[in-house]
This record gives structure tokens, sequence and C-alpha cells, in this order.
């Protein structure tokens, strides 16, 4: 908890610097000087405000003798241990939010003065700053799997992707009213749905309110630091008083416009009894199969069920589940057919495996809506999206940024929203438009402007600069001059993001025909073998209410135009893997062998 501490006050001083940025540019000024920012300023832009004495950089930098800096605490006393003086860092931070009040740890005076420091100067990465949605769970949770794995499988406990948090969000699209999460963990779903409302111009406090549930409690610190470092208000409740299976902690039955989770999977052993007498109102389907012991025997379709009662009458849900609650069978299929013929049942995407940082079960994303179109009041939309994904590395897959809008513009085209659609094809063309003219090289100026022309002209740009940096490689291992040296490493580095750059291009324009190939220009829906298909309640009844999207998708079609872009694109980041990997030897022998070759 210490060391996430100071990634907190890291990640919370990167935003505080972009905020105050933003606020400096068009000051109003008095008497010729500009006024200072304020605490209400920052709170306007849902950014938490830092003292002085609380940023980063004031602390990395303080002096080696921290009592020559004179620091006084709130209650005068002169500081002499840097344990101390961010003790004190962390009560100034709590100062500036109520929701943090006694959350954030302040037992660093247990450091010594060198560990401490040491710490504050590791984590003053910028990186940090560049790094959205969920940090702080996503950070805990690489420590829990790199450190105690057994406390992030707890109870099928593990928190979500940033991928799929802001799927869930794009297509819920919580722009104003009640958000709940009754699983909440570190905040994740409450933090995009707050960006997702800040992009549209909003302020996602004025709009949104939050309320949580947590039963573990250091989780549901993780998330109040969380939701204070994005400058959110949230009502989170913790511990016996917020067990989802037994208590409605914040009386929003029937209340909600949103519902988001991502509830712990394939739980056994919930006793019948806790989900009897009052909470059976959440449970408008019925209580899912019990055991001899009096026990359910999975509780999927108790979470389902309490997102699917929390809704108002014009709510939509999204939620992770396990792969296996779309087909299960006996009390789970009954329930599930009655959700079926209620017509609020509106989308479910079929996730890879891979995409949990610590599991790599796959998963399903069901999405309810209580307010459908009439077209669609007796349909669902399914998505396989078992093979449409990013590999991160061995172990993790995720979706890009463009893969996350193509899957959405499905979900818009059902809707009849094909406005949207064409808007997304001219943001991709402007960005392709926009990337030509840094590299001159007629392959990037194709005299047939389609999309594929585009994607062939970058990737033969990207052959091209791939050749380059090998020379460049094989050029430094030869050169036996200092000076020489000094210059190809500047030329490699050069290339490498030169091709860095042009491989980011290629996507692009690789997901741009895989969205057109499909529908076109214009955004007419089909049903597409394997990716995606718009069944009906008779259609789903036929399949005996299965809910499993592979199941009326299919099998993918198979078109050859001669080049399989989606093995290619695995194959150049394998190259370019390759490549840096190489780079780094080769410079590693040089430093080693330098001071050899110079005598």
């Amino acid at each position: 908890m210490p060391v996430l501490g100071l990634l907190f006050l890291k990640y919370a001083y990167g935003r505080f610097k972009r905020v105050e940025a933003e606020l400096l540019k068009n000051r109003p000024s008095r008497n010729g000087r500009d006024l200072p920012v304020t605490q209400s300023d920052f709170q306007a832009k849902s950014a938490l405000f830092l003292p002085r004495e609380a940023q980063y950089d004031y602390l990395v930098n303080l002096p080696e003798s921290i009592a020559s800096a004179n620091i006084c605490d709130e209650e005068g006393r002169q500081l002499s241990k840097l344990g101390d003086v961010v003790n004190y860092a962390m009560r100034l931070i709590e100062q500036q939010s109520e929701h943090l009040k006694g959350i954030l740890p302040k037992t660093y005076d247990i450091f010594s003065n060198e560990i401490l420091a040491q710490l504050l100067r590791i984590f003053n990465n910028n990186k940090l700053d560049e790094v959205g949605g969920d940090i702080i769970g996503r950070i805990y949770e690489y420590f829990t799997g790199k450190f105690s794995k057994t406390i992030a499988d707890d109870d099928g406990v593990f928190f979500t992707p940033k991928s799929l948090v802001q799927m869930i969000v794009n297509i819920i699209e919580p722009k104003r009213g009640t958000v709940l999460d009754p699983a909440c963990g570190s905040g994740g779903m409450f933090v995009q749905s707050g960006d997702f409302v800040n992009n549209l111009g909003m302020n996602a406090n004025s709009t949104l309110t939050f309320y949580g549930q947590e039963k573990v409690e250091f989780n549901a610190h993780l998330c109040l630091m969380n939701m204070a470092v994005h400058g959110l208000n949230a009502k989170i409740k913790s511990g016996d008083d917020a067990n989802s299976y037994s208590k409605d902690a914040h009386n929003l039955l029937g209340q909600c416009d949103f519902v988001m989770a991502n509830p712990p999977f394939n739980v056994n052993g919930v006793k019948e009894q806790t989900v009897a007498g009052s909470a059976s109102a959440r449970l408008p389907f019925g209580i899912p199969g019990v055991n001899k012991a009096g026990e359910i025997s999975n509780a999927n379709y108790l979470w389902i069920q309490y997102f699917y009662s929390y809704l108002n009458e014009r709510g939509r849900a999204g939620f992770v589940m396990a792969s296996s609650a779309t087909d299960s069978q006996n009390k789970d299929k009954l329930i599930r057919e009655q959700l079926v013929r209620s017509s609020h049942v509106d989308c479910l995407i079929s996730v890879a495996n891979n995409f949990f940082y610590t599991l790599s079960l796959p998963c399903t994303l069901w999405f309810f809506d209580k307010d459908k179109r009439e077209e669609n009041r007796d349909k669902i939309l399914f998505i396989d999206a078992r093979n449409y994904y990013t590999v991160v590395d061995k172990t993790l897959n995720e979706w890009n940024e463009w893969q996350m809008r193509n899957i959405n513009a499905i979900v818009w085209l059902y809707r009849g929203e094909k406005e949207r659609y064409k808007e997304l094809i001219s943001t991709y063309l402007m960005w392709l438009n926009d990337f030509m003219p840094r590299y001159d090289n007629a392959e990037l100026h194709p005299t047939e402007r389609t999309h594929a022309a585009y994607r062939d002209g970058i990737a033969a740009t990207l052959d091209c600069f791939k050749g380059n940096l090998k020379r460049h490689q094989a050029a430094l291992k030869a050169t036996r001059k200092k000076k020489e040296k000094d210059e190809i490493k500047e030329l490699i580095a050069e290339v490498e993001q030169q091709v860095a750059e042009i491989t980011e291009a290629l996507e692009v324009a690789n997901q741009l025909v895989w969205l057109t190939d499909k529908f076109g220009d214009d955004g007419t829906y089909r049903d597409i073998p394997g990716l995606c298909r718009i069944a009906s309640i008779e259609d789903v009844e036929a399949k005996q209410f299965s809910l499993t999207p592979g199941a009326y998708t299919g099998a993918e079609e198979v078109k050859d135009d001669g080049v399989d872009f989606t093995s290619r694109m695995k194959e150049i980041h394998a190259e370019l893997e390759q490549l840096q990997k190489q780079s780094g030897e080769i410079l590693a022998t040089i430093k080693h062998n330098e001071s050899l070759i110079w005598k």
C-alpha cells in the first residue's frame, strides 16, 4: 500500500500539471498579472488540487538533509525525516477531498530517508502520465500477479482490463444519471465513464452520480484513491454492508440509468438464505439452482439478475461474465429464457483468452437495454470477437483504439446510427491523410485512392524502412570508429522511431480496410459469418435459448486477396521485436568492448 500511495502521488501530479497548463492558457488577469489557479478551478475540471508540499516534484527534489528544508506540518512542527514529509503530503491531499479522509497510507516513517528517496526517484517517470483508465487497479493487479497471485485469484476477484471497460462504456454511453457498479473493485468503470463524459465537453460530477459496492475494504480504498486522482465523486460502501449477494447497499432497486460491473465469476457456496427475503426482490426470474447443502451452485445468474433489476424503465447495463453463462443449463436456462423474452437483452460480445492480467480465461460482454428502438425490440446483436484483438505479449491480449471503434461501429449500425459510422470513416481518412506527407514515398500516393491502396502503400514503405534499419545495424556492428558509431546510433534511433510511426499507420489502414470490406463506406449493416449476426427471439428459442455468439455467427468467411493482413501485422510486430532486441544486443556489446577498442 505505501508503494501504491507513491504511485498515486505521481499520477495525481501528472494530471495536476496537465489541468494547470490548461487553466493557465486563457487565464484572466488583474493589474497586469494572471490570476492564480485555485482549488475550485481544479474541481470544475474534475481534477484533484495538490498543495505545493504534496506535489511530486517538490518531494523528489528535497535536499538530502530534510531539516535544512525548514518544512513544518499543520501543527507547526519542523520535520526532519522524509517519511514524515510524505505523511504530511498525504494528509494535505486528504484535506482536498472528503472521500479520501483516512484512506491514503501514512506509514512512510517506517522507511529510511535513503530507501524512500530512491522509491520516489524510481517512480519519477513521465510514462506514468501516459497511462489512462484504472491505473491504480492495473498496478495493484500487477503486484498481486507477480508477488501474491493467490490474492488476485481469491473468490474469482480480478481487475477489469481497460479495453473491456472502455468497450462497455462506449456501448452503453453513460452520459447522465445514476451509475451503479455493485462489484466496483478499484473503480475502473467509474473512471472510464468520467472520461467518456468529460470528452463530450461535460462535467462528469455534474451529469453523473456514482454508486459503488465493494466487500473487500482494501479494494474500496483503491477505488476512492482512483476516483480522487481523476477528480470524481462517488458514494462507495464496503465491508459486510456492501456484500452484493445479500444487500442493496444504496437502495437503488429499479432506479439506475446505468449499471456496469465485472463481478467474480462462477462463485459457489452462496447460501440460499442469504438471497432469500428482501434480496429476492432483485431476482425477478427466480433463484438459481440450489444444492443439498442449501447453497447456490453458481452465482453467475444472481449477478445477472441483480444488474437487470437495478435498471429503471430506460436503463442500460453492460457487464463482464464468464463465457459458460451463455449456455449453462437447468435453472440458469430457465432464467435466461425469461431474460430473452423480456426483450431487454441487447447485445453479447465474445472475447478471446488472455484479456485479463492474471487469468487466461475467455469471457463474454453482456448488454441490457430497457429502451431499445422499436426495430430492435425482439432482436439481439451477437458479435464473436474471439479472433479480433491485438497481441501485447505471450500472456496478454487487448483491443487497440481502432479495434474498439470498429466493434462499436457494428453496434451503431445495429441501432440504425449510420451517421456515426460515416464519421468514423472520415476520422480514419483524416488520420491517414495527415500521416501521408510525413514520408516522401511514391508508394504512399497511389493513383487509385482505395483503402487497400493506402494500406499496401504504407506496408511497402514499412518494408523499405525495416531494410534501412537492418543495414544500419549491420554497419554499426562492423564500424570501429567512435564518431561513425555515434552517427549510426543516431540514425538507428531515428529509423526506429519512423518504423514505429509507419507500423501504427499500417495498423490504422488495416483496421479501415477490415471495417469497410464488411460494411462499405456508407455503413450498410449485414450479418458477417464468424463476426456478427442480428438474431430474433425465435432464432434464440430455436437454439434452446443459448446466448453464445458463435452459435449464431457461425464460421468466419474466407476472403483470399493474396494477403492475410491480420497474420501480417502479427509477423510485423514479431519482426520489430527481434530488430529491437538485436539493436540492444549490439549496443551492449559495443559498450562492453568500447574501452578496449579505443585503447
